[in-house]
């Protein structure tokens, strides 16, 4: 059996509760260990980096990054690698978000830089998305944003139009657009190719680890590719059928911590770690 030498952790719904909250006396005692067996640990989350980072603001200068989906890889404070739109593609995906029929349908454009909204959006909606995007701001025109380096679309609409939105951008962008759904609403449009496994990719070349030494965890359709990638992977007990059917193990849920109980049961060498 490989030994472990990886752990790539998804974040709402998988490493956090539903309070947003994770045992940090506890992870910090597996992540103690970790480090001193050379295990690496990696937040792979579509969430923005410095929304990531502030869940780890003892450890964020030596842990990796795998932001907004795949986009942005950071090792510590060093960035390694940040995709982008042609700028012929943000247009385009533009012009499909505001003319087509998409009920509710409400969104950021995501770039280093920070995120950044249309004046006028709803206000309530954007107090929530400030939990995710801790840089977001307003613009008029993308004009005001043509300097930043724009690599995600972040949408929320009713469940019923998903299938409808995802299937347009499959259409009319397919090589410049890829959508991918965390469920509840959410889905994400990401430069094709960019996603969470391309990320730990990047990272284990670096490192010089294969994917059969990899522990992921994942709860959403945005870690398909990442489950299925790696040698150990977990989808939590609340995740939908299509996650667990991607993952070769299971975990419990995101409320009663899952994640930290796989890895420490890793560290202990049991159950599919003998």
């Amino acid at each position: 059996m490989a030994a472990v030498k990886m752990v790539a952790v998804d974040m709402d719904g998988t490493f956090l509760d539903d309070r947003k909250q994770y045992d940090r006396p506890r992870f910090m005692a597996c992540y103690q260990m970790m480090k001193q067996r050379g295990i690496r640990f990696v937040v792979a989350s579509g969430n923005q980096y410095y929304q990531l980072k502030s869940f780890f603001p003892d450890i964020a200068h030596e842990i990796a990054f795998v932001a907004e989906n795949g986009a942005w890889i950071l090792d510590g404070e060093e960035e390694l690698f940040c995709g982008a739109f042609s700028p012929d593609a943000v247009h385009a995906v533009l012009d499909t978000l505001q003319q087509g029929n998409y009920p509710g349908l409400r969104f950021l454009i995501c770039g280093r830089n920070s995120a950044y909204y249309f004046a006028g959006a709803d206000a309530q909606w954007l107090q929530k998305m400030r939990h995710y995007c801790h840089r977001l701001r307003p613009i008029e025109t993308l004009d005001e944003i043509a300097g930043d380096r724009l690599f995600k679309f972040a949408l929320n609409l009713s469940d019923e139009y998903v299938p409808v939105l995802m299937a347009d951008i499959e259409r009319l962008h397919q090589g410049s657009a890829a959508a991918t759904s965390s469920g509840h609403g959410s889905v994400d449009l990401i430069v094709p190719g960019l996603h969470k496994a391309n990320g730990l990719r990047l990272l284990q070349q670096r490192w010089g680890i294969e994917s059969s030494e990899v522990l992921a965890f994942g709860d959403g359709g945005n870690d398909l590719e990442m489950l299925a990638q790696s040698g150990f992977s977990f989808a939590m007990q609340n995740a939908p059928d299509r996650v667990k059917a991607a993952a070769r193990y299971g975990a419990a849920d995101n409320n009663h911590a899952g994640v930290l109980q796989v890895i420490e049961q890793m560290l202990a060498g049991d159950g599919p770690f003998a």
